[in-house]
């Protein structure tokens, strides 16, 4: 029988009232951001804002309860922004979004940090017996976001990263989940030989742990080949963004198969629109009525991309969605 488990790729917004406390508390320059020594009223308006934010979870029914990363000035690059190996310099566009991110330069060995798993300790002690998920960005799309001033040979540089992240989630409190966020997968896909290295390094990361891995590429389909090697890394479950791409991530799952378990991106995390839960229940259906396959172990049901852009009020409707989404499929499938 499936498990149909409701989650989210965490990155969430800040509630409305924790933007204007932050924005007089840090201000609007660079020099303002997060370096990971923020002064008592800052980390006392994130402890705050990540309380509701787990509350709010906790509310909605999800299956699992993520951190929020409301502290990430940089979205995926905040585990080098806070490194003290790492300067950051000027302001580089997201993606092909209207975001932005310190560049993070890397100028000494990356050593362990323990940014994130504090964060995470924070919300494991929250979150009470909700089982806990943790967030990372994965190792191939960081080491495409950053900038190496000290490796000096690419190879290296993603093994580092891979060999950083891995030491980080040593430190994680228990968590159900590890979510690998890895956009960099579609978005700037690895050539031929290097494929295989970024699949070498998710392993690298997943081995760090004894909780369920998810990597969620999102912003479209993996290549073919990228597709096939991440298959053969010691993960649990590849995300599928069916927002974006639906012909193409059914193609690889029809071509290739699949892991154990999956992850779908059914639910529009860039949008305000706010799906129908029995239109998402359906929308399962209808992949499961593409591929070969009649049974996952256990579906993750989440939106294709983090809810970092949905104002706070639509982010919030989404997750009480996403939670009914993985009731409805949970009745279904008994």
């Amino acid at each position: 029988m499936t498990d149909y488990v409701s989650t989210t790729p965490g990155l969430f917004p800040l509630p409305d009232w924790a933007k204007d406390d932050l924005s007089d508390l840090k201000g609007h320059q660079k020099g303002d951001l997060i370096s990971g020594d923020e002064d008592e009223e800052i980390t006392a308006a994130y402890d705050e804002a990540r309380e509701e934010v787990i509350g709010i979870q906790g509310e909605a029914g999800l299956d699992r309860v993520v951190e929020g990363q409301l502290r990430w000035d940089d979205m995926l690059a905040h585990p080098l922004a806070v490194h003290d190996a790492v300067e950051t310099r000027g302001i580089v566009r997201y993606y092909d979004n209207n975001n932005f991110y310190r560049e993070p330069v890397v100028q000494d060995d990356l050593a362990f940090s323990g940014d994130v798993a504090s964060e995470l300790e924070s919300a494991a002690e929250l979150a009470g017996g909700d089982a806990l998920q943790a967030v990372l960005p994965g190792p191939y799309s960081l080491a495409d976001l950053a900038t190496d001033e000290h490796y000096g040979d690419e190879a290296d540089f993603l093994a580092a990263i891979a060999d950083f992240l891995a030491g980080e989630v040593e430190a994680f409190p228990t968590h159900e989940t590890l979510f690998l966020l890895e956009p960099s997968l579609v978005e700037n896909a690895p050539e031929d030989g290097v494929d295989e290295r970024a699949s070498e390094a998710i392993d690298t990361v997943a081995s760090a742990t004894d909780a369920d891995v998810v990597v969620q590429p999102y912003w479209g389909a993996l290549e073919e080949k990228v597709y096939a090697h991440l298959l053969d890394a010691d993960i649990d479950a590849v995300g599928f963004d069916f927002v974006a791409n639906q012909e193409d991530n059914v193609y690889n799952l029809q071509e290739y198969g699949a892991t154990d378990a999956v992850s779908l991106g059914l639910a529009d995390g860039q949008n305000t629109l706010v799906e129908d839960p029995e239109a998402i229940r359906d929308r399962v259906d209808w992949v499961y009525d593409q591929i070969p396959v009649t049974e996952f172990e256990t579906v993750y049901l989440t939106t294709n991309t983090e809810t970092f852009y949905l104002p706070y009020g639509k982010f919030e409707e989404k997750l009480a969605v996403l939670a009914e989404a993985a009731d409805l499929a949970e009745v279904k499938a008994a």
